[in-house]
């Protein structure tokens, strides 16, 4: 760690001529004012547009043979940069640049918020399904700041965000003291390490703000939207509150999940699918959160099979997890997957660096390696008290998400 609180993270690895500098600021859309919000994930778009010493980033990293993109969670904003291995200090470079200081003005804001309102639109309002999160956050988060999407609760936040609203979420958070920055490939760690000091050592370690997040209370009584959309098709979706992402049943939660939906083997896909035909689509999912986070469960119904039915089926599949454990050659499978999920994971070493950064945060970069032992430790016992403790009905928030075309032709 240096002086100001930047973690740093090396993994060498000689077998790529490349090497991936990866930078997360550890801010999320869970991070904002209730109406503020969609500021993480605006600056997932300010960040790219230059800092006070160098006003083209992509140009610059592009000139050095590398190409960059960010993602923005509601736990984390995260930038990534790939490169020949001996232009790393070009990414060191733009990095520490863009940390210490943005080149904000009124036209770039301006700009873009225009970009993140089209997307809004484009993905959020104009895309069949696309506002399932919009509905489906607040149903099931009453208290917790996961009730709103990245993008955020409202456009006319963004469209209504001041520069000094910008300046001061850009200071509160996006400091060496709230960042991990990782490198994988062929490096040499002293020389990364070195590097780190030089370009990220003096800047200011910023003020530390502690988070203080309200803890979303247990959920006794069903929770049921009703929703009619120009989309072709009905879905239903029903969510269950779980585990933080640190807490060790997330495994067995996780692999509850592949049992119902991972694979053309899985239960949800031959029963309801195939065998039954009642649905074409079907799809189980952790969201994985830092904080508590959701089950989800999801289904496109086809134009004979009414929400009631689709419903029930689905608590038919849910009860049998309760009820029964799963059998030794279905959970051997299914920790198979999840090994070899992992191992696809660290293919490249983009990943690698992405992944290191996010386990520290979590708490520990080594967790990393000890993912597959985690899932092995599993055991049908395990799967089905987690079971027990996630799919009560009254527990549930049930998105009916209807289609025009079929409830004007019922």
């Amino acid at each position: 760690m240096l002086g100001n609180g930047l973690r740093v993270i090396v993994h060498r690895d000689t077998s790529t001529p490349m090497a991936a500098v990866n930078v997360l600021y550890d801010v999320g859309a869970r991070d904002e004012d209730p109406s503020r919000t969609g500021f993480a994930h605006l600056f997932e778009h300010l960040m790219f547009e230059g800092s006070v010493n160098i006003p083209d980033f992509d140009t610059q990293l592009q000139d050095a043979g590398g190409e960059n993109n960010a993602f923005t969670t509601n736990d984390i904003t995260n930038y990534y940069d790939t490169l020949p291995a001996q232009n790393l200090e070009t990414a060191f470079w733009l990095e520490s640049d863009r940390m210490l200081g943005l080149a904000f003005s009124e036209q770039k804001l301006e700009v873009q918020k225009n970009v993140v309102v089209e997307e809004f639109r484009q993905s959020y309002l104009n895309q069949p399904y696309g506002d399932v999160w919009m509905l489906l956050r607040p149903l099931t988060y009453q208290v917790h700041p996961y009730m709103w999407p990245t993008i955020g609760k409202d456009i006319s936040h963004i469209r209504e965000a001041s520069l000094a609203d910008v300046k001061h979420f850009f200071r509160k958070f996006y400091h060496p003291a709230n960042a991990i920055l990782s490198v994988s490939g062929n490096v040499d760690p002293d020389q990364v390490f070195r590097m780190a000091e030089k370009w990220f050592g003096d800047i200011p370690a910023g003020a530390f703000s502690e988070r203080n997040l309200p803890e979303e209370p247990e959920q006794n009584i069903q929770r049921r939207l009703r929703v009619e959309r120009e989309v072709p098709f009905d879905q239903i979706y029903l969510a269950f509150h779980t585990c933080k992402r640190s807490d060790s049943a997330f495994y067995a939660t996780d692999l509850l999940s592949d049992v119902l939906s991972n694979g053309s083997s899985s239960r949800l896909v031959q029963r309801l699918v195939k065998e039954k035909r009642m649905l074409s689509e079907v799809n189980a999912y952790i969201t994985g959160s830092i904080d508590k986070g959701l089950f989800v469960v999801s289904g496109k119904l086809h134009e004979e099979t009414s929400m009631e039915v689709a419903e029930q089926a689905f608590f038919n599949e849910l009860n049998l997890l309760i009820n029964e454990p799963v059998g030794e050659r279905e959970l051997q499978k299914i920790k198979n997957k999840a090994e070899a999920a992992h191992i696809f994971s660290e293919s490249n070493v983009m990943a690698k660096a992405m992944n290191l950064a996010y386990y520290e945060l979590l708490g520990n970069a080594d967790l990393l390696n000890q993912q597959p032992a985690f899932y092995f430790e599993q055991n049908a016992e395990h799967l089905q008290q987690t079971a027990r403790s996630l799919f009560s009905p009254e527990r549930a928030s049930i998105l009916e998400y209807h289609s025009a075309k079929t409830q004007s032709s019922a």
